[in-house]
């Protein structure tokens, strides 16, 4: 019965953990570039129940096998999906979408960072990202004079015609991706289990467009009905065993 209990107290943490996730995706569906992040369940090893020191088959069934049983679910890991968003065109000069897999390659207080967002500014003469950072070129921060400019679908920047400096990428495997450690203001972090996992950039860069969040707002609703109706079930299993137990105690100390 205990156990019942704690199944059931698992499944609820692991639901609660479920709709965190749910939660944060459908806050970024309207966050340019956002990938949408899904929980990844995991089954604990099932357990092998025996029938051991009853007194009155001691003999005949000590250890006698009488089932397996799982203690439940637990949350094994939150994964990105880093599939392709919607673009959305803005006809701004500076704003730039990645079509296929890669980043922009960002400093941000003299750390290297990656972005799929592509909203770009200028800040005292460098090309930023909205939240501070220097987006790197081939020769480090970009520095764009005055005047017209012009992003090839090579990541080649001109201004008034003249060459300037190329933007920087970097795309990994999908091992490579599933490493990446998401961050505040879109942003994603290499890990320690990242390196090695590089492979070159092939994506084209469009000008003048936006990635849309890759977030399906009715997708995470449906998520969001399901993931509710089975923290609800857990609940009120916990209430049915809870139930059962106090009754049992009742009758034995009747006894």
């Amino acid at each position: 019965m205990i156990r019942g209990i704690f199944t059931s107290a698992m499944g609820m943490t692991t639901h609660m953990q479920r709709m965190d996730v749910i939660t944060q995706n459908m806050a970024n569906v309207n966050t340019t570039a956002y990938k949408r992040d899904h929980v990844v369940s995991h089954e604990f090893s099932d357990i092998l129940m025996q029938r051991i020191n009853d007194p009155g088959f001691l003999q005949l069934f000590q250890g006698m096998p009488i089932g397996n049983v799982n203690p439940g679910v637990f949350v094994d890991d939150v994964f990105t999906a880093f599939t392709q968003g919607a673009f959305q065109q803005t006809d701004n000069t500076l704003d730039l979408a990645i079509s296929g897999q890669g980043f922009f390659v960002v400093n941000l207080d003299g750390e290297e960072l990656l972005t799929r967002d592509g909203t770009f500014s200028i800040a005292n003469g460098m090309l930023a990202t909205q939240s501070g950072g220097l987006v790197q070129g081939q020769n480090g921060n970009i520095t764009l004079p005055d005047g017209y400019i012009v992003i090839n679908e090579e990541g080649r920047i001109y201004v008034n015609d003249e060459y300037v400096d190329t933007l920087r990428f970097t795309n990994f495997t999908r091992d490579g991706l599933h490493s990446l450690r998401k961050m505040q203001d879109n942003f994603f972090r290499v890990s320690e289990y990242t390196p090695g996992t590089e492979i070159p950039f092939e994506g084209t860069v469009l000008q003048g467009f936006l990635e849309a969040s890759n977030v399906n707002i009715v997708q995470e609703m449906v998520e969001m009905i399901t993931n509710s109706r089975a923290y609800d079930t857990n609940a009120r299993m916990i209430t049915v065993q809870d139930n059962t137990l106090q009754r049992a105690v009742n009758d034995i100390a009747r006894r």
